[in-house]
């Protein structure tokens, strides 16, 4: 019953952390190393915050991603990087095995942070606040999409119904002002990502 009680009063606080807040530049999150670092310091950037994980069909997206960094960093596109081991647990292991992973394998140079839940009882009040913004609005069309759909409706058949994160690799873009403009699911293609991340930089 206690523990219950608490994990309640943690989903609490980070409702209400993101009811609170502004902008995502309001919220302090735990880098790869565990320091607490406020997200004020990507003021005046384009980010693309991303939930992932490295044993995921959706893993070589990193691939992509990076490309799209490469791309536009100096532009002023930040990729943020949160694993999230939530998901048919494909984010094992610690944040450091998991960094060297998409080092070695990918090699990413975008900021990673630390390990994160971003649906339930202990949600990081980061991803309330972006779910808060930009609901899911479904999959979209295509052989992944319809995979997507059935294999989520067999967990939950309401499962559209909420703005929960649904799988590895959701992407929020939030703009130069600190605004969540878009939701990106893992199926949608990266090269429309690439196209409406380049409309907020020029």
């Amino acid at each position: 019953m206690r523990l219950n009680i608490f994990t309640a009063a943690l989903a609490a606080i980070a409702i209400a952390s993101a009811a609170n807040a502004q902008s995502v530049y309001d919220f302090k999150v735990k880098d790869m190393n565990g320091k607490e670092v406020s997200l004020s310091q990507y003021k005046g950037k384009v980010l693309l915050i991303v939930n992932t994980a490295v044993e995921c069909g959706f893993t070589p997206q990193y691939e992509e991603l990076q490309a799209l960094y490469e791309k536009y960093k100096d532009k002023g596109l930040v990729i943020l990087d949160f694993p999230c081991n939530q998901f048919g647990g494909q984010a094992p292991g610690s944040i450091a095995s998991i960094h060297e992973f998409c080092t070695s394998k990918y090699n990413i140079t975008f900021p990673q942070f630390d390990k994160v839940e971003v649906n339930g009882d202990k949600q990081n009040p980061l991803f309330a606040f972006l779910k808060s913004k930009q609901g899911f609005k479904g999959f979209g069309a295509g052989e992944q999409a319809r995979f997507m759909d059935e294999l989520l409706k067999k967990q939950d058949p309401d499962y559209a119904s909420n703005s929960d994160i649904k799988w590895n690799f959701t992407k929020f873009l939030v703009d130069s002002k600190g605004e969540v403009v878009a939701r990106f699911e893992p199926t949608a293609s990266m090269n429309f990502v690439s196209t409406v991340v380049s409309s907020k930089l020029f």
